[in-house]
């Protein structure tokens, strides 16, 4: 196998024929009539063009009886029907393959997709056109002339994706594209490999603080100082060269007839739970600059740096639906489901679960409420859309099954507002929206605070960075402004 040119981008291994290969121009055999019936239909508008003017020019000379035009006509006639037998009858084996570099990007960035064909036949291919098939949101789709392959040989060319959005794009079949020297026919061949690139959320990187009723993962806390004393695990593990004699089970050795040991005292990971509302109604606006949008990224930029803390994750939304899900608990050592539990692995998870969420048809938030009645205290940072004082009350009670809660509230009113016909009109315009709608997010962040939530308010062109410090001025501060608290702090300092 060539080699690729010095200073150009890894080799792509070379896919067997029968996988992602293709005969060129034809694949398998096929039947001779139906196959070079199949072959007629790629004439170009130039083979068929002076096909017609052949046929004319035959009947032209009959008619006139120019034996002299007929033997132009037949010329013209036949030229095209020979390039089409003769590609017809050209067999190149060839074998392409896909490499995308990385598989998985984050919104608004780049990625690299690298394609091969080798030339497996023993002899030289003619000129090769080739097509991708991308989504029409990575951008156009790319096309490719390739030269004279020798035998034996291969082809690299790469070409850029970019997508705004989020979500998983397939990408292929390669298309090769075959022409006669003189472009009478045309003949197109599908590839049968797909992939898919995978555009996750963007991740911003969070300055650490410290939450309201947080604990470390394996901090001091008072959580961590109950699993200081540990306990051992019920379930004996056999034993393995190096553990201690003295944890020898010896109760379950006589029963399993092999040495079995106790589990070493496991450390107690804090928890936190990653609540993200989804309600189609509870947000205004689409595409990237989008409140859900945004909604979607905090989410995914919180559980990386909780995880990079040392936090097992857990990604709740509005619908009671769960990341890691019950049988994984939430995650870390004890989700042997997501590779052993690695932050790593479990940032990858989360990412691409965030990848592809989309709104759901749901009105209150009463399924996320059901899902943490099971759960054990821990942190809760929630991402909240609009909100009613009934659903308030509902994501009040919430606060009741955790250790400590904060909650990015975002006001659409700051996003995007409707007027009296429905009619979306940018933010800002107070005029558009009633003023009992412009209270109803107000009221029920006050009934948050008063449940014993951190709240911040989260308006358009707002940073999440300073929006995470903000959470955690208000715990230091224990109260809200808003609170009775926080008014008498401020009426102090004034």
């Amino acid at each position: 196998m060539a080699t690729p040119a010095p200073g150009g981008p890894p080799p792509l291994p070379p896919r067997p024929p029968g996988a992602g290969g293709a005969d060129a121009p034809g694949g398998e055999p096929r039947s001779g009539a139906g196959g070079f019936r199949t072959a007629l239909g790629g004439l170009t508008t130039r083979g068929r063009s002076f096909v017609a003017a052949g046929i004319a020019a035959a009947i032209c000379a009959y008619v006139l009886g120019q034996p002299d035009l007929l033997r132009v006509g037949l010329l013209l006639a036949i030229l095209p029907l020979v390039c089409v037998a003769v590609l017809y009858r050209t067999r190149y084996r060839v074998a392409g393959s896909r490499r995308l570099s990385p598989s998985r990007v984050p919104a608004m960035s780049e990625a690299r997709v690298h394609l091969r064909v080798d030339n497996v036949s023993r002899m030289p291919t003619g000129l090769l056109m080739l097509q991708d098939r991308v989504p029409y949101v990575l951008g156009p789709r790319p096309r490719f002339v390739l030269d004279r392959v020798e035998p034996g040989g291969h082809r690299e060319v790469s070409y850029r994706v970019r997508s705004d959005l989020r979500g998983r794009y397939p990408l292929g079949p390669l298309q090769l594209r075959l022409t006669d020297p003189f472009g009478m026919c045309e003949l197109t061949r599908s590839f049968s490999a797909h992939d898919t690139l995978t555009v996750v959320p963007r991740v911003e990187a969070l300055p650490p603080v410290r939450l309201a009723g947080e604990a470390n993962g394996y901090g001091e806390s008072r959580t961590r100082a109950l699993a200081f004393a540990g306990e051992d695990d019920v379930i004996p593990r056999g034993y393995r060269h190096g553990d201690d004699l003295r944890r020898v089970h010896w109760r379950s050795t006589a029963k399993y007839g092999e040495l079995m040991v106790r589990r070493e005292e496991q450390p107690h990971r804090a928890r936190c739970t990653v609540l993200l509302d989804t309600r189609a109604w509870a947000y205004f606006g689409s595409g990237p600059d989008s409140a859900f949008e945004w909604a979607v990224s905090a989410a995914a930029s919180v559980s990386t740096h909780m995880l990079e803390r040392g936090y097992a994750v857990r990604l709740l939304t509005d619908t009671g639906t769960s990341v890691p899900g019950p049988e994984g608990g939430f995650g870390g050592d004890s989700s042997p489901s997501l590779g052993g539990g690695s932050p790593t692995d479990m940032a990858l998870v989360l990412l691409d679960t965030l990848a592809v969420v989309a709104h759901s048809d749901g009105e209150t938030l009463s399924a996320a409420y059901e899902a943490l009645r099971s759960a054990t205290e821990g942190l809760i940072v929630a991402f909240l859309g609009d909100l009613d004082e009934e659903q308030a009350a509902g994501v009040a009670r919430i606060r009741q099954r955790t250790g400590g809660a904060v909650a990015f509230v975002l006001d659409s009113d700051d996003w995007v507002a409707r007027d009296a016909t429905g009619r979306l009109v940018p933010a800002g315009d107070a005029d558009a929206v009633p003023a009992g709608e412009q209270d109803g997010t107000g009221r029920a962040v006050r009934m948050l605070r008063e449940a014993g939530w951190t709240v911040v308010e989260v308006a358009a062109g707002d940073a999440l960075p300073e929006l995470w410090q903000r959470a955690d001025r208000y715990r230091t501060r224990e109260e809200s402004p808003d609170t009775p608290q926080g008014r008498h702090e401020a009426g102090a300092t004034t």
